[in-house]
């Protein structure tokens, strides 16, 4: 790690609590040398001693360091056999389900655990905690409108119903909104709370080293409920589940153990 990008690690974790040195380095780097590059600025260092006082430049690096790519069922045939497989189990062993969406981004995924659940259980019955560290994207969740770019998985019956189309902007349904709990979270520096049937994180654990991941498997799997169901990216299959308590219900999907 260059002396430039080692103090600017140190300094960022000082101001925000966000340890850079649990992140993949070459591809950090690689985004944040081209986002202070952009801004004008020569180093590391110089691009800190701005940022640090300056929310709005803050809030894009943050929003640059999470890359908040996401859309509506996004990895379609995986959300399929959420809603054909997991949950009907999960609903057979519980009344209710305590949900969380733990990298939400702008909020297309917690909303499509919603719509999910909506074919089960009654809309007024949901609850669902989404978490995400950059306060941009939470921001745009909580708004809950949409362009078409989001929908390019998404079933058409499911955009008819939920959403509200003004121009090139869709809304989202005011009762499917009030199911989403939004907060901001640092996943790797704060608390998870516990007892959760089904924990959604996807496409987030593959920018972390193997440390943190190992770090995040423990605590996603402390705050399982026995039988409950962690839901991972297509390109972050936990190779050694038992260590962390789990097993393997369906391709990226493990439960806890009893």
């Amino acid at each position: 790690m260059s002396a430039d990008y080692l103090q600017f690690v140190n300094l960022l974790k000082q101001k925000t609590g966000i340890d850079l040195s649990l992140y993949k380095e070459a591809q950090m780097k690689r985004r944040l040398t081209s986002l202070y590059q952009k801004r004008g600025f020569q180093s590391f260092l110089e691009y800190f001693s701005v940022i640090k006082d300056d929310k709005a430049l803050l809030d894009e690096f943050l929003d640059k360091m999470t890359i908040n790519v996401t859309e509506f069922y996004r990895n379609k045939s995986r959300w399929e056999v959420l809603e054909n497989k997991i949950v009907p189990r999960l609903l057979s062993e519980n009344q209710t389900l305590k949900t969380w969406s733990a990298a939400s981004s702008t909020g297309e995924e917690p909303y499509t655990i919603a719509m999910i659940l909506s074919q089960f259980i009654p809309l007024n019955q949901i609850s669902i905690l989404a978490t995400d560290i950059d306060e941009k994207a939470l921001e745009t969740a909580r708004r809950g409108l949409y362009t078409e770019r989001s929908f390019a998985e998404m079933p058409s019956e499911m955009i008819t119903k939920f959403f509200q189309k003004d121009g090139s902007v869709y809304s989202i349904n005011k009762e499917l909104q009030k199911t989403v709990e939004f907060r901001k979270q640092n996943l790797l520096l704060d608390p998870f709370r516990s007892g959760f049937h089904l924990i959604v994180c996807r496409n987030v654990l593959i920018y972390f080293t193997e440390e943190a991941k190992e770090q995040l498997y423990k605590k996603f799997s402390q705050a399982l409920a026995p039988g409950g169901v962690l839901f991972v990216g297509s390109t972050e299959q936990i190779f050694n589940p038992h260590q962390y308590d789990l097993e393997v219900e369906d391709t990226f999907f493990y439960r806890k153990k009893r």
